[in-house]
């Protein structure tokens, strides 16, 4: 099988890569990133391109199947330019994936997809995908949805998979999570168990993780296998204020939604930090995800805890840890952190920058 991965180099993307690479019925994989990495896997041929602007058709021909699982975060100042890059540029992927007759599409989605429920109650794969439409990144992954449906329909011989994980973590990826989503200002050192007495949490907050590792062998499951349509994915057991109170050896301190919203709003406005305030009300009102299909249909069941998966983070904080690729570089932000204050904390992307770099300098 000759299998394309678009999106090869993040986070997500070097776990399919290494789940791939662990069945011998995959021959060969092309992976697709903004800048590839200085690294030789065997089967595996690196492709240096953008999904926004550059030739995609020609990649995906004789491909089994075609992983896309490129997104951009950042810049989160600029709402229109992460809309080009992963609706436009799905869009892109999509035309490109029905030129070249590929049989399979397998992508990522996201419980961001998926509208609030009152409730935590599990939701299935049929809970409506409206997302929160006040935060870029969940109108974004919804919009991507309703992309899939009519592609669907359009191209019923295609057998389309969409997959819906919770949040993804491993420790080589505590680097570029901090630049998306906390920011320069976060001392690494500091986030260790026992360093503070109480834990200040927003009333209310619960969230599903899982391991990148496991959410790698679920794209590969579904590449491999004759799967259809969407499936959830995440780890037992849901990270509340108790798990997280353990995992720093302190005790919950709750505060009132608004208190929380309002700090971070003002440090938002303040270019604290990278991630806007209506991500931070997606985030608290998440649907709890059902991921019994996954496990009924795919065969997949994740081998970390989701406690596990935060807590390599978390080390991963501590001890600055960082991946082989370009956005996993734990020292992408530069000496003290500079290309992150100077690219304006959440207003340009810092890998676009880090491309203009190299591009100005051969």
């Amino acid at each position: 099988m000759r299998i394309v991965v678009v999106g090869a180099t993040g986070n997500v993307g070097t776990s399919v890569i290494e789940a791939l690479l662990e069945d011998s019925a995959v021959e060969s994989i092309v992976g697709i990133a903004r800048r590839v990495p200085d690294k030789h896997l065997d089967r595996v041929s690196w492709v240096g391109a953008d999904m926004r602007e550059d030739d995609l058709e020609s990649h995906f021909h004789g491909a089994d199947a075609v992983v896309h699982v490129a997104w951009l975060f950042q810049p989160a100042r600029r709402p229109m330019t992460t809309w080009s890059a992963n609706v436009g540029g799905t869009e892109k992927v999509l035309r490109a994936v029905a030129a070249a007759q590929v049989p399979a599409l397998v992508y990522a989605s996201s419980v961001g997809a998926y509208s609030p429920a009152e409730s935590d109650e599990r939701v299935p794969e049929s809970w409506p995908t409206d997302g929160w439409q006040a935060a870029a990144y969940t109108r974004e992954k919804a919009y991507v949805e309703r992309l899939l449906d009519l592609y669907e329909a359009q191209n019923p011989r295609t057998r389309v998979v969409r997959l819906r994980p919770g949040f993804i973590f491993r420790r080589e990826t505590a680097g570029e999570q901090r630049r998306l989503f906390m920011g320069p200002l976060v001392p690494n050192r500091l986030v260790r168990p026992g360093l503070v007495p109480v834990l200040p949490l927003p009333r209310g907050l619960r969230f599903q993780a899982v391991h990148s590792a496991d959410i790698g062998r679920a794209f590969a499951t579904a590449v491999l296998s004759d799967a259809r349509g969407p499936f959830n994915l995440a780890a037992e057991p849901v990270i509340d204020a108790a798990v997280l109170g353990e995992l720093f050896g302190a005790r919950p301190l709750p505060l009132p939604y608004s208190a929380v919203r309002s700090a971070l709003a003002a440090a938002w406005h303040a270019r604290m930090v990278p991630a806007p305030p209506e991500l931070y009300d997606a985030f608290m009102h998440l649907p709890l995800m059902d991921s019994g299909r996954a496990r009924a249909d795919l065969g997949w069941e994740p081998y970390h805890t989701a406690d596990e998966a935060l807590r390599e983070l978390l080390i991963g904080l501590r001890t600055d840890a960082g991946g082989d690729t370009p956005p996993l570089d734990a020292h992408a932000g530069g000496p003290w952190r500079i290309h992150e204050f100077t690219t304006g904390v959440g207003a340009v992307d810092l890998v676009d920058r880090l491309d203009a770099r190299v591009g100005a300098h051969g």
